[in-house]
């Protein structure tokens, strides 16, 4: 046992780091303090090492220490206590540190103490004067008889360390050699606590013996050895907790680690490091170095700092110092490593690091003592996974292959194990015995193997060789060896266990000899039937025969390949003789081993479960179990993939896609009908009903268990349709032997049989359900439950089917489904997709599994088919280091191009189908590329450049790299760069090949894709490091994969990748893409359009801001011009007012397309977005300048009506004055008062009348007529209202283009009817009639303009008929609100109506001048009287503006895009399901959108009224009370002098931007005897009070809309922000386009098109309304005609309208039309007076759609 030396004292006199001998670089916690650490020094009188416990800085801490004390004095021998003081400094803490040291150990510590100086710097070191010069020093040292030493605070320097041993080394002498035990201890001494007061007595002498003997006995019994310390150092070193759990998912996470696993490494790194290599199957992972390791060893090189007596070096004892420094330096063993990791990984994890190791060709743990309990376990679940092939001739020609699981495999077993410790490396000479290339098992001639293993005693590997057919074979069959590591005699269970079970014993002595420890074992093991081979290391004899059919071997000075030859021989002489096999299984029959997957719970109710479900189907023939209990993955879902191709295929119109729709509704009818197997029950019922761990061993016992099952009828299955296929390869026969080969696949099909198939059933019953709205009856659970399953399980690790690759479909309702469980699940994060293309077994799904330690299937043949997607997690290390984007990697692995066993089959569709997908899916995609075959390679990149081709015309940006394997002499830079040039050149070559079949124009690859040949091209070794089936992993292989990991990230980087909500549409578009056959065509990119509608929504609010600040610019120069402050203004005086919000606007937009998620698809319309928005400010901008222009232009006729007006309203308050003081002495009698006031005011009106000209009654309709009657064409008779005109052919007299009318060209008409007819709305409301008044002028106006737009239309000439239907027919329209208008006009400027709305505030005043207010009071109420209308106005248009603002961010159905808004409008038509609202809004849109706006905002205020609308007016009321009393107030402080007309000049200025208020509006008014300007300001204050609870008190919502001038309310101001949009209709079904862009640029579109027939479309042969929907039309065979006949598939060749619209095809169920013509046919063959083509044959299937669901397949576009 060590010496142990105390060190304590304060941490300011220490230095902790990686190079401090004593105390290293971890400050001591009450935890592990107990623990000492050996240092490198000695006591070299004794030979005995020096360990050091740390208990620096605990006296700063008040703890009780009583406990650990005692621990302290039982497990050390105690030499010396060392107090560390810094050099020159004593403190009283320092002082402290030794009454604390006496309290916690007691006085007999003292002969044992010596002081300890530390020193800063260098120079500390060369003095001691500090000492003598210091009393309290003094006294300290002579107290200790001088026993002090110095040294560094580093505590770095060797010599002065060794000096302090030395010393300590004295003081050990002079206390005879004792040390500090319990013989030192008063029994009756109490100590006290650390803080120094005496408590209760924490332990006596004889509690510590019996602790220390308990301590003792457990120690030995636990230990063995008395190894526990290094083992717990071990794990200390490797920062392992004893029982800490290591899981996969934070394995396989991807850390920075596993992007660079530096070498060396830190310790607490070499965990990571070592699992990251192993994840990667590279066996250079169990010899990753530590950097302490190398540090040792590179500060022993340079360390000179060695002692010498008398200054001459003594050479004998230098060396013998550094031959024991160095065994005390201690590295991590690479074995510890392993094992140590082994310990504390979990099963899952346990099982992955023992696939990977077999991998490898390293051999395995299989019977594993517990460290700390010396209990054994065989982790036979570890070994559930592992199959080995190998191969063993039948006869001369032939060879047969056999695949087996370990586990289950019969295979003779050798088993080596030595007694004692030899210097003989048995493990060495057992890696020569099997492959003399590969260190299976590691010996000490590895790298790192010259360290002390700590964790490997006792521990048995087992590894086995596997023939592969060949004369060089070492055995003729697959045998087993097992190692026991350490001495057989210290480990005799696993001795026991192993000699019984063998086939073969091999036993390694230094010689036999009778008094060994071990002789009776070795006799008896003699004499057992097993055959025993002796290897002598001290015995150089050949081998020799022994009795009992033993042999012996000598090795001593022998020649290697000799005793290996002789080993060999006589081993197979052994096995030759013996019956006896090994079994893996059968090891954990054996008493007194513990067997992982029987002690862990979750593990052994998991098997239960698995082996219950193969139960069922035991007894089944092989390619009869999926069609028995997988039944809905059968014949009907094969049949419903090729009618679904079929439909989206199908060139025919709407009555057979229905048709077809109808067949793929009935085989679902039929599959829904089928039985869910038991199988199928119990499975979704274990993965319902038990714990997460549970379900993953249930998944992985089910994965294993039918593995087992299916393995060996499937290989001879792949064996005999290898040997058919070479057979028919031969002879170049293609007839019989071809029908063979696909009645083989067939039978391959039906026999593969895993966890995929088992979710492919579950996926198929989901849709079955799904697609007709109804569960299963027998289902566990309702089936809507099924995706979250499939996600769980996907999160769990194991990979999803995307792709059925038996019926090569999509099953899209269920990836969709699954994938929204993510999206909940996760919290739809954000992927990065990473897909592999590559020809069939090309390694594909091996470098994946390298690359992220994932385990997709893997075997020569066909391993996977379709395809599959398996997520890996990025840790948020790695992408701040990184900076990534993304939260996931989802892998996507497909099946190989050019399968094998599909070769009879036209597999050139299927492959391009297979490679377009993976590419459009992928971010980034790696192209897979085997071998150096020029033929091959070709035709594999034909396919991949046509994949990118069309990626690149549906303007998708995916990225690839091509990775080029099994290349020899990869190092060779000309190689590889001629290499690289050649695939360039083949590149281009098959980019113009592909451009043809496209018809796209392309010459070279990169113009097709960025691709840079230097950096995107990777060229990766063989991956076998020699010939299988013994051959490992080729480390070169690895550090590919490596550095190609790198590039991936380094890629991604720059990537956003994809939220998984995206990820879902992109899955879903592509697939319906290329169900058709056109995808360029046919390809919708969800993604896109719904970035772009986040654009449009984006542009709504940028463009609203801008609106809305200009709304408030045009308010307050509005008020400015009506208060005459200013009389002229400049186009930059508004932009001026605009110019904050236009920076913010900008700056938003800058930030969305910068910053955006999706910046990299916004960036196509960064350019066209900002052009936008500068002409839609330059259009508000003029808009709004024409408006106070027009303001200005009529004031001067507003200022003779308001001079008139005031002139009068002044001589009103001076007459009430005169008859006030006339009637004074009547003040009492209000009878009297009230009839004279009367008469006195009909007397005043009835002048004012006579004197002011009158405003006369208007009749716009007889104007029109009379205007109409002057044309020849005759006004007089009746008019057609041309909005209600079903078609125009009456009034076309030609077409410009052509001489044929249809449906089309009808739709044309209409749209320019409502385009002349929105130009005359903006007209009439230009006249501004109601502050102008009306004129006769204005319809002479409308009409010459509308009959110049007619006029000027470019494709038809119309009769004069049309012209004047179309002025009749917009004048009856807008009579109402022409007539509203002039109304106001009257009510604002005819005196009567005026005054008589004044009549009671004339009252009012008269009275108080009756009853002798102040003049000041007076005109304090006529300044108030004058201002109400002027305030009522502008809090009612500040409230309108704000509710607009709120109306716009929060009405549901108008704050968003064009596209929401187009939404809504049906949802609200099918709720009504008003026949004439639909009519309306079919053929008049933008009327119905106008209208439907203004019914939502109207509903919006009732809903909202008090909530909203009040609580804003009361706001604004306060507001503006506040501004005027502010104003009041000024005008007070500031004119002390008492002018009121200065006062009032203020006042009125100070709310010229607020208030139509000015001194003009008191011209007149006397305000003689007005001095006391405060009693005016506390009038006004009272009065203006009174007003605004009036005010508000006749706001209700009747008169909140009444009160608001026409450009102030909310549905005209939000009419102007929506309508400002695209309008065009599509020329087929005359759906509008929902492009938010007014004249936007690109083509037009709708989300949800409509049945021709609605346009009043018909077929030429039979005059029926078309039930056909042009998203179907454009991809059939039919023709429409435009002057020629254009193919509908081909329709932009028609030109004009047709040539500006994206059409895209679609065959989905488009329920809301439907469900519309099937509930309104009647109607609508009324309204069109034509009947529906077919109506009897799609009635019934269009009869079938639900209001409901046409309300739910709007959900879709909202």
């Amino acid at each position: 046992m060590d010496l142990t030396v105390v060190l304590f004292g304060n941490t300011s006199a220490v230095q902790f780091h990686r190079h401090n001998f004593l105390l290293g670089e971890t400050e001591p916690n009450i935890e592990d303090v107990a623990i000492p650490r050996r240092i490198p020094f000695h006591l070299k009188s004794f030979g005995r090492c020096v360990s050091v416990i740390n208990l620096i800085g605990l006296q700063e801490r008040t703890l009780n220490l009583d406990d650990l004390s005692g621990q302290l004095l039982i497990e050390n021998e105690i030499v010396a206590f060392v107090f560390v003081v810094r050099l020159s400094q004593l403190t009283d803490a320092d002082e402290e540190g030794i009454k604390w040291l006496q309290t916690v150990f007691d006085d007999g510590v003292f002969p044992f103490l010596m002081i300890l100086f530390t020193y800063e710097s260098e120079e500390g070191s060369d003095s001691l004067d500090d000492l003598k010069n210091n009393p309290a020093l003094e006294r300290l040292i002579k107290t200790y008889d001088g026993r002090y030493h110095t040294c560094s605070k580093k505590m770095n320097i060797r010599s002065e360390l060794i000096d302090l041993m030395n010393k300590i080394e004295n003081v050990f002498v002079e206390n005879g050699q004792l040390c500090y035990k319990s013989e030192r201890e008063d029994p009756q001494k109490q100590r006290g606590p650390i803080t120094g007061k005496n408590v209760e007595n924490a332990s006596t002498a004889a509690t510590r013996e019996k602790q220390r003997e308990e301590k003792q006995s457990m120690v030995g019994a636990i230990k063995g050895s008395g190894n526990m310390d290094k083992i717990e150092e071990v794990f200390r070193m490797l920062h392992l907790e004893k029982r800490c759990k290591l899981n996969v998912e934070d394995i396989l996470q991807q850390s920075v680690h596993s992007l660079e696993p530096q070498e060396p490494c830190a310790e607490e790194n070499l965990v990571q490091i070592y699992l990251q290599k192993l994840m990667t199957m590279n066996y250079k992972a169990r010899y990753v170095r530590s950097k302490e390791s190398e540090n040792q060893e590179e500060s022993q090189q340079e360390n000179d700092d060695i002692p010498g007596d008398q200054g001459i070096a003594d050479i004998f004892e230098e060396i013998s110092l550094l031959l024991r420094e160095k065994d005390e330096k201690v590295a991590v063993h690479p074995m510890d490593v392993q094992m140590a990791v082994f310990h504390c990984a979990d099963g899952f994890l346990k099982q992955l690091i023992v696939d990977k190791l077999s991998q490898c060709q390293y051999a395995l743990p299989l019977l594993v003592p517990d460290p700390f309990t010396s209990e054994i376990e065989f982790p036979l679940w570890t070994f559930r996974h592992i199959r080995k092939i190998w191969k063993m001739k039948e006869d001369a020609q032939k060879n047969i292959s056999e695949v087996q699981s370990v586990c289950k495999m019969a295979t003779p077993m050798v088993f080596f194990f030595k007694f004692d410790s030899q210097s003989f490396s048995k493990s060495q000479l057992m890696n020569n015995l099997i492959n003399e290339k590969q260190n299976i098992f590691f010996h000490r001639d590895c790298t790192g193997g010259g360290e002390s293993r700590v964790l490997m005693d006792g521990v048995v590997e087992i590894a086995w060789y596997c023939p592969s057919g060949k004369p060089c074979d070492t055995f003729s069959q697959c045998v087993a060896f097992c190692n026991l590591h350490g001495d057989a005699g210290d480990n005799s269970k696993q001795l026991q266990i192993l000699t019984k079970m063998s086939s073969v014993n091999i036993v390694i002595l230094p010689q036999l000899d009778n008094n060994e420890k071990n002789a009776t074992m070795i006799q008896k093991l003699h004499s057992d039937q097993t055959p025993l081979i002796f290897l002598f290391t001290e015995d150089d004899r050949s081998a020799a025969k022994l009795r009992y059919g033993n042999f012996a071997i000598g090795m001593k000075n022998r020649n290697s390949k000799k005793i290996l030859q002789d080993l060999v021989r006589t081993i197979n002489t052994c096995l030759a003789k013996t019956t006896s096999v090994f079994r893996l299984e059968d090891l954990s029959k054996q008493s007194g081993i513990r067997v992982d997957e029987e002690c862990d719970g979750d593990c052994w109710n998991g098997k239960g479960a698995a082996q219950k479900m193969i139960g069922l189907i035991d007894q089944k023939k092989l390619t009869e179990i999926k069609e028995s209990f997988l039944p809905h993955q059968g014949e009907l879902w094969h049949q419903w993939c090729e009618k679904n191709k079929e439909l989206h295929r199908s060139q025919q119109n709407e009555m057979d896609i229905q048709i077809k729709q109808s067949e793929l509704k009935k085989i679902r009818v039929l599959q829904n009908a089928l039985e869910v197997s038991d199988f199928m029950k119990l499975f979704i019922e274990e993965m319902h009903s038990n714990p997460s761990d549970q379900k993953r061993y249930f998944l992985k016992w089910l994965t294993i268990l039918l593995d087992e099952f299916t393995s060996n009828d499937l290989s001879a299955l792949h064996e005999k349709y290898f040997k058919k296929w070479s057979e028919a390869k031969a002879v170049q026969q293609v007839g019989n032997e071809h029908v063979e080969l696909d009645q083989l696949s067939k039978e391959i099909q039906a026999a593969s049989f895993g966890l995929e198939h088992i979710m492919r059933e579950m996926g198929q019953i989901y849709e079955s359900c799904k697609s007709l709205n109804k569960s299963k009856d027998g289902l566990p659970s309702n089936f809507s439950s099924l995706p979250s399953l499939a996600a769980d399980i996907m999160i769990s690790g194991f990979p999803l089917e995307l792709m059925d690759g038996d019926a090569a479909h999509i099953p899209v309702l269920w990836v969709t489904a699954v994938i929204q469980e993510l999206i909940q699940k996760l919290e739809n994060k954000r992927v990065f997709v990473l897909s592999v293309l590559g020809v069939q077994s090309s390694g594909k799904s091996t470098m994946l599994n390298a690359m992220f330690g994932l385990q997709f299937a893997v075997s020569a043949g066909r391993c996977t088919r379709g395809a599959f997607m398996q997520l890996v997690k990025v840790s948020e290390e790695l992408k701040e280091k990184e900076q990534l984007k993304f939260d996931y990697i989802l892998v996507v692995d497909t099946e190989g191009l050019h399968a094998l066993e599909l070769s009879a089959r036209s597999t050139r569709h299927r492959d391009n189908e297979i490679a377009t997908f993976v590419v459009g899916l992928g971010n980034l995609t790696l192209i897979n590329i085997f071998g150096e075959s020029p033929a091959e390679l070709q035709e594999t990149l034909q396919i991949v450049v046509q994949a990118f081709m069309r990626m690149k015309q549906v303007r998708l940006k995916p990225s690839c790299m091509f990775v080029h394997q099994n290349v020899s002499d990869i190092t060779a830079r000309e190689r590889t760069m001629d290499g690289r040039r050649k695939l360039l050149d083949t590149l281009d070559k098959m980019t113009r090949l592909a451009a043809k079949d496209e018809a796209y124009e392309a010459k070279c690859f990169n113009d097709v894709i960025t691709f840079d040949i230097q950096n995107d091209v990777k060229y990766f070794a063989q991956l076998w490091e020699g010939s299988p089936p013994m051959a490992p992993p080729n480390p070169e292989y690895c550090d590919n994969i490596q550095e190609l990991k790198r590039m991936i990230f380094s890629h991604a980087s720059k990537s956003d990748g994809l939220e998984l909500k995206n990820f879902k549409k992109l899955v879903k578009d592509l697939w319906e893409g290329l169900l058709n056959e056109r995808f360029v065509f046919s390809f919708r990119n969800t993604l896109e359009i719904s970035t772009y509608r986040r654009l449009e929504t984006e542009y709504s609010k940028w463009s609203w801001g801008l609106r809305r600040t200009l709304l408030d610019v045009e308010n307050k120069l509005h008020n400015q011009i009506e208060n005459e402050q200013i009389n002229k203004f400049e186009e930059i005086d508004v932009e001026e007012n605009l110019k904050e919000k236009s920076d913010e606007v900008k700056e938003l937009m800058f930030n969305f397309f910068e910053t955006d998620q999706d910046k990299d698809i916004l960036i196509q319309w960064k350019e066209s977005f900002t052009i936008k928005i500068k002409e839609l400010q330059e259009s508000i901008v003029r808009e709004t300048m024409r408006k106070l222009n027009d303001i200005l232009q009529r004031q001067e006729m507003k200022k003779r009506i308001d001079a008139q007006r005031t002139r009068n309203e002044n001589i009103l308050f001076e007459r009430s004055k005169e008859l006030a003081v006339q009637l004074k002495d009547k003040a009492n009698d209000e009878t009297i008062l009230k009839k004279e006031f009367d008469s006195f005011w009909t007397e005043c009106v009835k002048k004012i009348r006579a004197e002011t000209p009158q405003i006369k009654e208007i009749d716009v309709l007889e104007d029109v007529k009379q205007l109409l009657s002057n044309d020849s064409v005759g006004g007089t008779s009746e008019r057609k209202d041309i909005f209600s005109v079903q078609k125009f052919s009456d009034y076309v007299q030609s077409r410009k283009s052509t001489s044929e009318l249809n449906s089309e060209v009808e739709i044309q008409i209409r749209n320019l009817v409502d385009e002349i007819y929105q130009d005359a709305i903006k007209m009439i409301s230009s006249f501004n009639i109601a502050k102008k008044g009306y004129d006769k002028i204005y319809i002479q106006d409308l009409s010459e303009h509308i009959k110049n737009k007619v006029t000027n239309c470019e494709d038809f000439v119309f009769s004069r008929e049309f012209c004047s239907d179309l002025v009749m027919s917009i004048c009856k329209r807008e009579n109402q609100q022409i007539a509203d208008q002039q109304k106001k006009f009257k009510e604002a400027n005819d005196p009567v109506i005026y005054f008589d709305k004044k009549r009671e505030n004339y009252y009012s005043i008269f009275q108080n001048y009756l009853h002798g207010a102040t003049s000041a009071a007076i005109f304090g109420e006529i300044i108030c009287q004058k201002m109400k209308g002027p305030v009522q106005k502008s809090v009612y248009s500040d409230t309108s503006r704000d509710l607009t603002n709120e109306i716009q961010s929060s009405c549901e159905s108008i704050n968003g895009n064009r596209c929401k808004l187009e939404m809504h409008i049906l949802k609200t038509l099918a709720e009504q399901e008003n026949f004439n609202k639909y009519i309306d809004y079919l053929f008049r849109p933008r009327d119905h959108a106008r209208s439907f706006i203004r019914e939502e905002i109207s509903q919006y205020i009732k809903d909202n009224f008090e909530k909203s609308v009040r609580r804003r007016m009361e706001h604004n009321m306060e507001l503006m009370q506040d501004k005027i009393m502010k104003a009041a107030h000024r005008a007070t402080l500031v004119n002390t002098s008492g002018d009121v007309q200065k006062w009032l000049n203020d006042f009125t200025i100070a709310l010229s931007d607020v208030l139509t208020f000015s001194v003009k509006d008191l011209q007149g008014v006397s305000h003689e005897g007005v001095d006391d300007l405060q009693l005016l300001e506390d009038v006004i204050s009272r009065l203006l009070k009174s007003e605004a609870i009036e005010i508000l008190h006749q706001l209700s919502t009747e008169t909140f809309p009444e009160n608001l001038e026409s450009k102030d309310r909310p549905e005209e101001i939000l009419i102007d922000h929506l309508c400002c949009c695209c309008w065009v209709q599509c020329p087929f079904c005359g759906a509008t386009c929902t492009n938010t862009v007014e004249n936007h640029s690109g083509d037009h579109n709708v989300l949800l098109h409509r049945v021709n027939g609605l346009t009043g479309c018909s077929y030429d042969e039979n005059e029926q309304l078309s039930t056909d929907f042009c998203t179907t039309l454009v991809k059939s065979y039919k023709k429409f005609y435009t002057g020629q006949w254009i193919s509908c598939k081909e329709y932009r060749k028609a030109g004009n309208v047709y040539a500006e619209w994206s059409i895209t095809p679609d065959t989905s169920n488009l329920a809301y039309w439907k469900w519309f013509v099937s509930r309104f046919h009647r109607n609508l063959e009324n309204h069109f007076e034509k009947t529906f083509n077919r109506w009897d044959q799609i009635s019934e299937g269009w009869g079938e759609f639900t209001k409901e669901q046409a309300l739910e397949s709007l959900e879709e576009y909202m």
